[in-house]
């Protein structure tokens, strides 16, 4: 039975996921928006999630709470200042995963993970010449 065991492990060891999580949320504090698996992008969200509602509080206990994450000092800035900011008045959900098609090598599903209300225009993939049919 499992209960009350929560989360995927993603084929990793406990230091592997631990780290894949930490430079993920990096990447897209930093970017605010990712490509990933879907599986990743769903563990990705709560993980963020977490962050980002530490930041929000913007007292030292929680400045420590999340520099074991993320290593970064311009990010913490980032993290601390215009994205506290910007979600102060949200609850949650500070995460928004769209799904973007199957990956061209295996076929796994990904997706776009992004932060909601970021002002970042999408890109359109433009189809080539003959890849139409």
């Amino acid at each position: 039975m499992r209960h009350r065991k929560t989360g995927r492990k993603l084929g990793r060891t406990s230091s592997h996921r631990q780290a894949l999580f930490r430079n993920m949320a990096s990447s897209l504090l930093l970017h605010e928006r990712i490509e990933t698996t879907e599986a990743k992008a769903k563990e990705l969200r709560g993980f963020v999630d977490r962050l980002l509602t530490l930041a929000k509080r913007n007292d030292t206990h929680a400045r420590r709470l999340v520099f074991r994450d993320i290593k970064s000092k311009p990010l913490l800035k980032k993290l601390f200042g215009p994205l506290a900011e910007r979600y102060g008045g949200r609850a949650g959900g500070f995460t928004r995963a769209v799904k973007v098609g199957p990956r061209k090598g295996d076929g796994a599903a990904m997706v776009m993970v992004e932060l909601v209300d970021t002002d970042i225009p999408v890109r359109v993939k433009k189809k080539e010449k003959g890849a139409e049919g």
